[in-house]
């Protein structure tokens, strides 16, 4: 008795959310996240197409500096208040891994500027970013310890 009285709660209220929630327009929203994130993808390629011919770079050095402009980008545009007009637009296209980490630093580090340097924009810098950089590094030296004691025993 209880139960199906609990599961017809369960259905009343999931139909009352349904009919009040906004639609999604699912079909329209990845396409945006695809367009913006192809896009970025696409800069960071002419980007290394052009170090690679005009620079005459190649290898991990490429790599460094592709990176480089990449995080200055997505930085400046966050500082300038243009990455988060396209992460509006594009919803998840806008987190491109290395665009979409500089703008997750830049932005709380702007967001609490009027605290001062170090309680507001250094001690801030990190809030999102920060479990990502404490989880990669933890992980790779778990990775690098099983590594180490693997071919250790071997």
């Amino acid at each position: 008795m209880q139960s199906e009285r609990n599961a017809n709660f369960n259905r009343n209220y999931n139909d009352y959310i349904c009919s009040v929630a906004p639609k999604t327009k699912e079909a329209r929203t990845l396409l945006r996240a695809f367009f913006v994130g192809g896009t970025i993808c696409c800069i960071g390629q002419f980007i290394r197409f052009a170090l690679e011919y005009w620079a005459g770079l190649s290898g991990t050095e490429l790599a460094a500096y592709v990176s480089m402009i990449m995080i200055f980008l997505g930085a400046f545009l966050t500082g300038i208040g243009v990455y988060d007009r396209i992460g509006k637009y594009a919803g998840g296209g806008s987190i491109v891994p290395i665009t979409g980490f500089a703008n997750s630093v830049v932005s709380p580090a702007m967001e609490f500027k009027s605290e001062g340097f170090v309680y507001g924009t250094a001690s801030k810098m990190f809030v999102i970013a920060g479990p990502i950089i404490v989880f990669g590094v933890a992980s790779s030296v778990l990775v690098g310890l099983i590594y180490y004691v693997y071919f250790l025993v071997i």
